[in-house]
């Protein structure tokens, strides 16, 4: 269990609303590992609901928008995941976390929809109402790490952006953290930096999701 939520913890660093570190509250980590398919220990995953309304992203992602991204496509990662879950050997601990660390005992069915689920999930959990669009700048150790890295915020937003217009095909761009640095990544479909065979490797920390129908 502390283990479980350890790493949701460190998946839930930050937010798009205002990328500023800080510790993960208890009711932000419960409503995260509610998102993450009620318990990740379990074989059977679910579509977990959003933490707001369909509209409230609104103006900048309008509600036809979001349900149709949540309540279908990631709906069908879930379904086809634990399709997929049924037919294969389990080589062990079949958590989300167990999964990505043994990747290469896994077929393309399941790398594919595990990485949906929890690239969605963390996603929708990354996002929250802003209708004012009043930005949130970073400070702290995640502002000292950003300048050390990227010279500037602005900077850094460029770096980011530029990771998912390059993405070539469909895929994400993240920000991840590892040995206490930062770093833009992209990967390709739905691969992230926790998988074992990832080519760099690190704890997701802000997510975009640049395939074409995002």
């Amino acid at each position: 269990m502390d283990s479980r939520r350890d790493f949701l913890r460190k998946s839930a660093l930050l937010s798009l609303g205002g990328i500023v570190t800080k510790a993960v509250s208890e009711e932000k980590l419960n409503a995260i590992e509610k998102m993450s398919g009620e318990n990740l220990s379990a074989a059977t995953f679910i579509l977990p609901p959003l933490p707001y309304a369909y509209d409230a992203l609104e103006p900048f992602i309008d509600k036809q928008t979001m349900e149709l991204h949540h309540s279908k496509h990631h709906k069908a990662y879930v379904d086809k995941l634990n399709d997929a879950l049924l037919t294969t050997k389990n080589p062990g601990d079949a958590t989300l976390e167990g999964i990505f660390k043994n990747m290469n005992a896994y077929n393309d069915a399941v790398r594919n929809n595990a990485g949906g689920h929890y690239n969605h999930t963390l996603f929708w959990s990354l996002m929250k109402e802003n209708k004012d669009a009043k930005p949130n700048i970073p400070t702290g150790k995640m502002a000292d790490a950003i300048n050390a890295t990227y010279t500037s915020f602005d900077e850094f937003k460029k770096a980011f952006a530029d990771a998912g217009m390059k993405r070539f095909g469909s895929g994400w761009a993240w920000l991840i953290a590892e040995n206490n640095k930062i770093k833009i990544i992209s990967s390709p479909n739905q691969d992230n930096s926790l998988m074992s065979f990832a080519e760099t490797k690190g704890i997701p920390v802000l997510a975009l999701d640049v395939w074409e129908h995002a």
